[in-house]
């Protein structure tokens, strides 16, 4: 049975932070929601509430940091990489500042509809020069992306989780800078996954595998610098195709960064891109989103499908029957 950790970020960072007196957090009126309340609660003297002004905060931020403090700011994804967007970019960014910017709601983990989903936020941080990218796709990301970010000599983007998350990875082996987990391995297909689309690439790739073909996956979580030696191998090394499987436009994120590797290394494999496709998606639980947006178990079968040329007679009921137990929890309506 798969664990469940509830809100792992908020008793992670308490703990983290005891001896790190350096580490500041910066809230945008969104404490509680970003799981920070914990820490403003146990160290109030390293709190700032900054109100819903999202710019002015960047700009302190970078203050704090040439300061030599290390300030954590927390909010909604959205609220990080569109509203304050020149602020990231010039007065953190362009000085490459210690800046750590921990984005909720990545996607489409909320119902709050177009205004809270950032569905563009990896390539908004991608094209900052000096910017470091990383994505949580478990508890145990969760748990371990602190002490990465921390180890950056210069400002970091976090995608992280909050809630009730599944641990997917042992306990034991925490999220690495620039290193990909290998969950599975197989000749025919190569699968990148990241965030939340992971889980449900396990249902897939279980179901896959039980009809016999081969799938290499991988959970992508470091999204900028992409030069993982062991992605580019598994994509060089597949038969057939390579799927990338993201919570996020397929414009700029994790399906652009492999479509850029393979071009710069002259791997010619055909490449299907799971994620939003050119659209806003609206308001509804994440489940129901996902599979209607095709970021679901289903859309990788029909991705792998595709790539082999043949039907595979795998349906609903077959990936019901691998549902990862972890499911029904973090299964719902996301509220703000």
């Amino acid at each position: 049975m798969i664990e469940t950790v509830t809100r792992p970020h908020y008793g992670n960072l308490i703990r983290w932070a005891a001896q790190r007196p350096e580490v500041l957090v910066l809230s945008a009126d969104l404490t509680a929601s970003c799981e920070a309340d914990g820490f403003r609660d146990a160290y109030p003297e390293r709190f700032f509430s900054m109100g819903m002004a999202e710019q002015n905060m960047m700009g302190f931020a970078a203050g704090l940091a040439r300061e030599g403090y290390f300030p954590y700011v927390h909010t909604f994804a959205v609220f990080i990489c569109r509203r304050p967007f020149d602020q990231v970019a010039m007065s953190i960014g362009y000085p490459s500042l210690p800046v750590r910017l921990v984005g909720f709601l990545p996607g489409i983990t909320t119902a709050g509809g177009v205004t809270h989903q950032a569905v563009d936020d990896i390539a908004l941080m991608r094209i900052i020069p000096n910017m470091t990218v990383l994505e949580c796709g478990d508890a145990t990301d969760v748990q371990s992306v602190l002490d990465v970010a921390q180890a950056v000599d210069g400002p970091v983007y976090i995608r992280q989780l909050r809630g009730e998350v599944p641990r997917l990875f042992p306990a034991s082996e925490p999220l690495r800078l620039g290193c990909a987990r290998t969950l599975s391995e197989g000749g025919d297909v190569c699968v990148l996954s990241s965030g939340i689309c992971t889980e449900e690439a396990m249902r897939a790739t279980a179901a896959l595998r039980s009809r016999g073909i081969g799938i290499h996956h991988l959970h992508v979580s470091t999204l900028k610098p992409f030069d993982d030696p062991v992605v580019l191998e598994a994509i060089r090394r597949t038969g057939v195709g390579v799927v990338a499987m993201e919570n996020h436009g397929i414009t700029g994120g994790l399906g652009s960064a492999v479509a850029e590797l393979m071009a710069e290394h002259g791997v010619g494999r055909p490449l299907v891109r799971i994620g939003l496709r050119d659209t806003y998606a609206h308001g509804a639980s994440r489940d129901y989103l996902m599979r209607e947006y095709g970021l679901d178990a289903m859309a990788l079968v029909g991705a792998v499908s595709r790539l082999l040329g043949k039907t595979l007679d795998i349906g609903a009921d077959d990936l019901a029957a691998v549902r990862l137990e972890t499911l029904q929890a973090v299964e719902k309506t996301e509220d703000l």
